[in-house]
C-alpha cells in the first residue's frame, strides 16, 4: 500500500532538512535528494506494524523550557 505525504525541504548550514508536517518526522541528508530518500526510509519504519516483543517501559522526564 502507498500513501501520500508533504515534505518541506529547507537547507540549514551544509545540510537539506526534510520534514513530514503530515507525521512530525523529519531528516537530513547532504543533498535534497539523500534528505528525501532518508525521510523516506524513517516514514517507512514509522508507518511499519510493530514488532512483537515485550511491553516498553513509560517513563516521565521534566525539562527546563526558556533556558539560555
Amino acid at each position: 500500500m502507498k500513501q501520500t505525504f508533504t515534505v518541506s525541504i529547507t537547507r540549514e548550514d551544509d545540510w537539506f532538512i526534510a520534514r513530514s508536517p503530515d507525521v512530525e518526522l523529519a531528516s537530513q541528508g547532504k543533498t535534497e535528494e539523500e534528505a528525501l530518500l532518508n525521510l523516506r526510509e524513517a516514514l517507512e519504519l514509522y508507518c511499519s506494524p510493530p514488532a512483537a516483543g515485550p511491553a516498553p517501559v513509560l517513563r516521565h522526564i521534566e525539562v527546563e523550557i526558556g533556558a539560555a
